[in-house]
């Protein structure tokens, strides 16, 4: 009569059910997840104005000239000031968003204009109201603050458009993981990358109007022309899918953490949402404008506040992932020749074969 083996402890249980490569994908997740916290708080924790770029207009050059000097010569150098020709010029950099602001002064008074755009953010328009209201105070000056590209009513501290492109992100990365969950990290021929692609491509085209939808008509939080906050929304999501199916193709089932890495720890802190680039710390403010959440919620801003102007390089950029996604997808399906990566949750290493289904055939066993 045989006896079933005794078990060798509960050590030999931990070793049996951890394996290495789980274990080493925990400790991913905690650096993701420390990354995450570190990216944040220290993107937000200590806002500080750096060269907001500022019109300065007057009827007479001199004194425009003058007063911009005064301006950059602030402690710190928060503004980037330039004088402009006259009040119009101003007027239309501002609602171009080649400047942030424009300072309109009147010679023959005490009492000048600050021209705000809080469309581009609330906190961005409130430190330019701080700063040259202070700096305008310690010249004998007082300043009337005007709003020439209002935030909607139900757009509150302008955060609308940087929340919906964030939700755009999320359902862009989630989709492309979904597909490595069901069918393989890692597609097995060009004919299956070409399909994620274009399902990719119908879920971007429905999220994209669906999310529109939802920001304007349903919940009033964002104005602008549904049909291209619609192509906006299309862009984003399907430029996010295409980077994680990209970082999918290349590294496995370790592209999604770093698609998260570069959409979620680096993208959004650096995304100008609660604090546009000139408030945020130098490196964040420099990664930015060259990231899904950044060129998406500059481009909201723009489609939504301010007729469209300044949403063209940013639209690019979005473009851009889109095709180099897109084509370094379907060049690892090529490189692999056959042979797809296995299924998320499988068990199986990244670059075993995926299992085929059953066909009705006996089981090996």
């Amino acid at each position: 009569m045989t006896h079933p083996a005794k078990s060798s402890g509960f050590l030999a249980e931990i070793k049996d059910a951890v394996t290495a490569r789980a274990a080493l994908l925990v400790v991913g997740v905690l650096a993701l997840q420390l990354a995450f916290i570190t990216s944040y708080i220290g993107a937000f924790h200590h806002p500080e104005p750096s060269r907001i770029p500022i019109a300065v207009a007057a009827p007479a050059e001199a004194v425009a000239a003058q007063t911009a000097k005064a301006l950059d010569a602030l402690p710190g150098g928060p503004l980037d000031p330039r004088a402009v020709e006259d009040e119009a010029t101003a007027l239309a950099q501002v609602r171009n968003r080649d400047v942030d602001g424009a300072l309109v002064v009147d010679p023959a008074g005490t009492t000048d204009r600050l021209l705000v755009a809080s469309g581009s953010g609330a906190s961005l328009s409130q430190a330019l109201e701080q700063i040259v209201g202070l700096a305008e105070k310690a010249r004998g000056r007082t300043v009337r603050v005007v709003d020439v590209a209002p935030a909607d009513r139900g757009d509150s501290r302008g955060l609308s458009s940087f929340y919906l492109v964030v939700g755009w992100c999320v359902g862009g990365y989630l989709c492309a993981a979904i597909l490595a969950i069901s069918a393989g990290a890692r597609p097995a021929n060009m004919h299956r990358a070409v399909i994620r692609l274009g399902a990719l491509l119908l879920y971007s085209i429905a999220a994209g109007l669906l999310g529109t939808v939802i920001a304007g008509p349903v919940l009033g939080a964002l104005p602008g022309p549904l049909t291209a906050l619609w192509g906006l929304g299309t862009l984003v999501v399907f430029a996010v899918g295409a980077l994680t199916l990209a970082l999918q193709g290349v590294a496995g089932v370790v592209g999604i953490g770093l698609a998260i890495l570069v959409v979620v720890v680096f993208g959004n802190p650096s995304a100008g949402g609660a604090y546009p680039y000139p408030l945020l710390p130098p490196f964040w403010r420099a990664i930015g404008p060259a990231l899904p959440p950044g060129a998406g919620t500059y481009a909201a801003r723009s489609l939504a506040y301010f007729k469209g102007n300044g949403a063209a390089g940013p639209m690019l950029v979005l473009a851009a992932w889109a095709v180099a996604g897109s084509v370094i997808t379907l060049a690892c399906a090529v490189m692999r020749r056959g042979r797809p990566g296995a299924a998320v949750g499988s068990g199986l290493p990244d670059d075993a074969p995926s299992v085929p289904r059953s066909t009705g055939a006996a089981d090996p066993r």
